[in-house]
């Protein structure tokens, strides 16, 4: 059965009926209809939608809440990650500080050994020097006695005569039996 026959049947039958009618004819609903509709959708949707209300206002709190909360962790960490920058910095200041002292007290140790060095060398030349003189001088003296020598015999060879050695001899004879009579009293 159709809904308009049935609607027609009951304002027939019912004496209200000529008074009050629902229309289903969309295009023909009057102002009451569509109060009557609302009404009838905010009572009985006004708790759904409250529903859906407070669950979207707690997923937004929450939303809120965490999004507050990772904002004070990342503020935390940035915090941290500030403070250790700058004992990093503070460290790579201190080791700039301590490899420029260790630079300078090494510079200053190979100036030390260097002049040590360069004082050692120059007695060691001085020693070889002195050395190399006394060589030299020892040298000098080996070949003037050479020399002297040789003159000496030359000049005995020419000047010494069979008489003149006799009598050479004779002397040292003389001379070590002095030595040899001294020696024994």
């Amino acid at each position: 059965m159709n809904i308009e026959k049935i609607f027609s049947i009951a304002l027939k039958t019912w004496p209200i009926g000529n008074s009050f009618a629902i229309n289903t004819n969309i295009l023909e609903t009057n102002l009451i209809n569509l109060g009557v509709v609302l009404a009838i959708l905010v009572y009985f949707g006004k708790g759904i939608l409250s529903n859906l209300l407070e669950n979207r206002k707690q997923n937004i709190l929450s939303t809120i809440r965490d999004a507050e909360q990772c904002y004070q962790e990342a503020a935390a960490k940035l915090k941290q990650a500030k403070l250790r920058l700058e004992q990093a910095k503070l460290k790579a200041d201190e080791i700039r500080i301590q490899g420029l002292a260790q630079l300078e007290r090494e510079k200053l140790e190979l100036i030390k050994a260097a002049d040590e060095d360069s004082k050692r060398l120059e007695e060691s030349k001085n020693v070889t020097i002195r050395f190399e003189q006394q060589r030299a001088i020892e040298q000098v003296r080996q070949q003037v006695s050479r020399l002297a020598l040789e003159r000496a015999l030359e000049t005995l060879n020419n000047s010494l005569n069979p008489d003149l050695q006799a009598r050479i001899i004779d002397n040292h004879i003389g001379l070590l039996r002095t030595i040899e009579g001294v020696t024994e009293s």
